[in-house]
């Protein structure tokens, strides 16, 4: 059985605009992105498509240009190279020098997590966004009242609620109340959809990747300076159970966008297995690397490999580590201290199950779910904090269903629910926590009643 498969070698990272340069290098028509993104009323913004070569590769250079943006100085487009450019509403201002594609500068002032190489440069040159601001709310609203596929939408829409959870996380806010900037976000809303929109019109693939490589150094945010990886770029992928490794290139590889897109697409992430390349395209960066040409390369092919391709569902899957230990003198409060620092120190699961051990003691198994480069860490955690001699590691691999964030109306108001889809059906469908429990305390209702008014409210089909 052979499946069409689009792997991602991200050797040198990942950005939004690289990955757009890579689709359209692979054959998605830039005219139907355009007119696909006219669907949304972002604002006004021109796209520009250019080939070029980086480190004597050459390939597609994508940009969004925001053109509320302050003159820099007029693009002036390589004459050597196919180059061609369209406008969003609004045409006719000057063009602009590309701006950033990271999810970073969405945020308003004071909550941005690290700025990408080119926000950096721009805050050189001395660029200003408007201070008006759309939270995460406001950006799934813009994107539900589109005209748009459906799966477009959808996954769009998981997109910026994986950037909002992690934004949340890190400023103790709840996604709903993370604020983007209204003008600066432009080119990463544009850059999130547009991804979307490439995946769809190659027949939505299925992604698989390289392990994620990450560069060192810092970057420039509203807190100062923070070292490579960015905290958004760190929590979403660790949300997701990815693992990233840092190489020695001293620059921010992978943006908050890029790590979006791979949580939400990436189906597993390692090295190719059974892939017949049929299409490879390349999507160029804007910095010059010291160890790597600043280029994603991007596969389209089909996996003959029955162990990647030889299933008819279209779940998710990764890779996690077990660890696990019997522990037959552990005081409970001890049990249970641990579990609490487990979690806050980033491991997925913690649980302790009865069991009987040798001369009929009783005892109890000790598990902890993590992702792999989290095992070590929280193996040590394990036998410092327990009475653990020692502890077996696993590695499983998961199969996950799909998922997706709705908004439901309820008698009470509105509630968020999370989706599992399987081949496009809902299997499974789970109101938030916080959602329901904000709103339990704002109607004075049971938290019950507010779960099953969600699941009422909540549909099955489509």
């Amino acid at each position: 059985m052979n499946s069409k498969t689009l792997y991602l070698d991200i050797f040198s990272g990942i950005s939004g605009d690289m990955f757009i340069g890579a689709m359209l290098d692979l054959g998605v028509k830039f005219d139907l992105l355009e007119a696909e993104l006219r669907k949304v009323n972002v604002g006004h913004y021109h796209l520009h498509q250019q080939r070029k070569a980086k480190s004597g590769i050459e390939g597609v250079k994508f940009d969004v240009h925001d053109e509320h943006a302050p003159d820099e100085a007029a693009h002036q487009p390589d004459d050597s190279h196919e180059h061609g450019h369209s406008h969003g509403p609004g045409a006719g201002h000057a063009h602009q020098h590309a701006h950033s594609h990271s999810l970073s500068h969405l945020l308003a002032p004071g909550s941005s997590s690290g700025l990408s190489h080119a926000e950096e440069s721009h805050s050189e040159h001395g660029h200003h966004h408007h201070e008006d601001a759309r939270n995460y709310a406001a950006i799934r609203r813009l994107i539900e009242d589109s005209a748009l596929s459906d799966w477009v939408k959808a996954k769009a829409i998981a997109i910026f609620h994986r950037i909002a959870v992690a934004e949340g996380k890190i400023h103790g806010h709840s996604p709903e109340e993370v604020h983007f900037h209204e003008v600066g976000a432009i080119d990463s809303i544009v850059d999130v959809i547009g991804a979307c929109i490439c995946l769809e019109q190659l027949g939505k693939p299925r992604v698989l990747a390289a392990t994620v490589t990450e560069g060192t150094g810092w970057v420039n945010c509203a807190h100062g300076r923070f070292p490579v990886p960015t905290m958004a770029t760190l929590e979403i992928l660790g949300a997701r159970g990815i693992a990233v490794s840092q190489c020695e290139e001293p620059h921010e590889l992978v943006t908050p966008t890029g790590a979006a897109l791979l949580a939400e697409f990436g189906e597993s992430f390692g090295p190719m297995r059974g892939l017949l390349a049929e299409k490879v395209g390349y999507g160029l960066g804007t910095r010059d690397n010291h160890t790597r040409p600043n280029v994603l390369r991007a596969v389209l092919g089909r996996t003959d490999d029955p162990a990647v391709s030889g299933r008819p569902l279209d779940w998710e899957t990764d890779t996690v580590a077990v660890l696990e230990t019997n522990l037959d003198d552990v005081n409970p409060e001890v049990l249970g201290a641990f579990v609490e620092k487990a979690l806050a120190a980033g491991a997925l699961d913690v649980f302790h199950t009865p069991i009987q051990m040798k001369k009929n003691r009783p005892a109890v198994l000790l598990t902890v779910l993590c992702s792999e480069g989290d095992a070590d860490r929280l193996t040590e955690l394990l036998v410092r904090e327990t009475t653990a001699f020692g502890v077996r590691r696993t590695a499983a691999t998961r199969r996950k269903l799909r998922r997706e964030f709705i908004t439901v109306n309820t008698p009470a108001g509105m509630v968020e629910v999370k989706l599992g889809r399987l081949n496009g059906k809902v299997v499974q469908a789970a109101p938030e926590y916080e959602s329901c429990r904000k709103l339990a305390e704002e109607s004075g209702l049971p938290l019950k009643e507010i779960y099953a008014a969600a699941v009422r409210a909540t549909p099955t089909e489509g």
